[in-house]
């Protein structure tokens, strides 16, 4: 049985697009990955949002965080969360674990630019 169609058209149904973003594959789930970029970076490069990298530094914009900047420590595909350096909650036993934030809740402050085929230009 298929469990994930990509001939999906845009539902108005809020079941169908949580169904279709929590079913999707992993290579889909990616491209959920990505957020804005801030103005100087848009005016600099040209485009309005990029996916979300490990070394990129964020702010959060919505949230228990709000204001708070900070490094991308991971992310995560799966179930589509950044974890950022500094962003982090005490455990009952007073251990500290990193908060996981959705990307659209994010604003890109600075990119990661080790690799140079993540803004389309190659050697």
């Amino acid at each position: 049985m298929k469990t994930w169609s990509s001939n999906w058209k845009a539902s108005t149904k809020t079941k169908k697009q949580r169904k279709y973003a929590a079913k999707a594959p992993l290579h889909i789930k990616a491209k959920f990955l990505a957020a804005h970029l801030s103005k100087e970076l848009r005016q600099k490069h040209k485009m309005r949002s990029i996916r979300l990298r490990r070394g990129d530094r964020v702010k959060v914009v919505r949230g228990n965080f709000k204001g708070r900047t900070g490094k991308i420590e991971s992310v995560d595909v799966k179930n589509t969360t950044v974890y950022i350096t500094g962003i982090e909650f005490v455990k009952k036993e007073g251990s500290k674990s990193l908060y996981p934030i959705k990307p659209s809740k994010l604003v890109i402050q600075e990119l990661e630019l080790g690799d140079k085929r993540r803004m389309g230009v190659e050697k």
